[in-house]
């Protein structure tokens, strides 16, 4: 809300300036003048008495938001292999397409990626938009805002899902700016209202405290970005049929100001903790780094992968690419282990959708004992030893942890 002053009105009173909470006003001559600190917040009109303090409105095109149609996923690829999120955004966008009855389409970008457009039509997408350049052969921040910006001024669709990735939180906002829309970041829910088809757009505020749901009424597209791990994957079906478009890119080299000169992987042993079935997910009441030896033994017997909460990792128990929670990863494990996890709601919010919750805490009163499906009360030292042992003689897991939990 730009602000202006009339200075032909103003009787320097001096009233806006104690009403000012930025301290972004003067007196200069008996005049009021606004600074560098002005944030447009309005207290000073309140405060004026001869309406000297004017709010400016500033005309802007209206956008004819009924030639937007369709929902897009943006589907990130790495060196010409699909980012498991893609699967994810086209399960949750066929749903929304079916709900408001559109097409759904798949936006790729890259180099020589053709071939993937088959893979995107057999996880359910009715279109797949490819872009094809050398420069797109990799990510970069000018070279793929520029080119998204295009296609969708071009083709307009009415809602743009990406994931919330480090690619997909660079390249969202620049796009959103670039046409002129807004942003739902790091969305955990996505509906649809069944009065005028808006998308609502739910994701944590707060710390977690609170879920948010946000509405883009006045503006196309709508997008979100969207945690991985979140959503359910689409089912592939390689009987399906879709459109592939190519589209003609117009990227220059100068365009670009950075320039990728050599990717380097990190060495890593590990498996990806969102594809797990089984993690065992330490915290606070692990103890020390050292505890966590006593999770792996638990994981490896169960083929699955450790995890923790974001005490231990603040601790520097382990490494933050194992962090589960609203400022970690969400996962969808088959079985999730929970121990010495209280079960802050930041916690809760990346790991409550698992199939089964067991919870191992000394604490009875534990939040986490709320949404866990078996609790055991107990020390993780003495009650994950029994567990493994308890392995070694039952084909099915999910009732040897019963078994563990009715005895502990």
């Amino acid at each position: 809300m730009p602000v202006r002053i009339i200075e032909d009105k103003c009787k320097g009173c001096t009233l806006c300036i104690g009403a000012c909470p930025f301290g972004a006003l003067e007196m200069v001559n008996r005049v009021a003048v606004m600074n560098e600190n002005c944030t447009h917040c309005g207290a000073c009109i309140d405060s004026c008495n001869f309406d000297a303090i004017i709010e400016e409105k500033i005309e802007t095109e209206e956008k004819d938001l009924s030639a937007y149609k369709g929902v897009w996923v943006f589907a990130e690829q790495r060196q010409g292999e699909l980012m498991p999120v893609a699967a994810e955004l086209l399960g949750e966008g066929r749903k929304i397409a079916n709900e408001i009855g559109v097409e759904l389409s798949a936006v790729l970008l890259g180099n020589k990626v053709d071939g993937l457009a088959k893979d995107l039509i057999a996880y359910g997408a009715d279109k797949v938009y490819v872009a094809n350049d050398r420069l797109l052969e990799t990510f970069t921040t000018d070279g793929y805002t520029k080119v998204m910006t295009e296609m969708i001024n071009e083709y307009k669709p009415e809602i743009v899902l990406v994931g919330a990735t480090h690619i997909g939180r660079d390249l969202a906002p620049r796009v959103a700016a670039r046409v002129g829309t807004g942003l739902t970041a790091d969305c955990t829910t996505l509906e649809v209202d069944a009065e005028d088809k808006k998308l609502l757009q739910t994701r944590p505020a707060f710390g977690g405290n609170i879920m948010a749901t946000i509405i883009c009424p006045n503006h196309r597209p709508q997008m979100s970005t969207v945690r991985p791990g979140v959503m359910e994957k689409a089912e592939r079906n390689d009987s399906n049929t879709g459109e592939v478009i190519n589209f003609n890119v117009s990227l220059d080299e100068e365009e670009l100001r950075t320039k990728v000169l050599e990717i380097i992987k990190e060495a890593k042993g590990n498996v990806n903790i969102q594809e797990a079935d089984f993690i065992v997910s330490g915290g606070r009441g692990v103890g020390t780094k050292d505890g966590f030896q006593l999770l792996e033994k638990l994981a490896k017997k169960l083929n699955g992968v450790v995890g923790a909460s974001r005490a231990a990792v603040d601790q520097g128990w382990i490494d933050h690419d194992f962090q589960v929670g609203q400022t970690g990863k969400t996962v969808r494990p088959q079985i999730y282990i929970a121990c010495g996890i209280s079960g802050a709601i930041q916690h809760l919010a990346g790991m409550q959708d698992a199939d089964y919750i067991i919870a191992i805490n000394k604490n009875p009163d534990a939040p986490i004992f709320k949404v866990a499906d078996y609790g055991i009360v107990g020390d993780l030292n003495d009650v994950i030893p029994n567990i493994i042992e308890a392995l070694d003689n039952v084909d099915d897991i999910t009732k040897a942890f019963a078994e563990a939990a009715a005895t502990n």
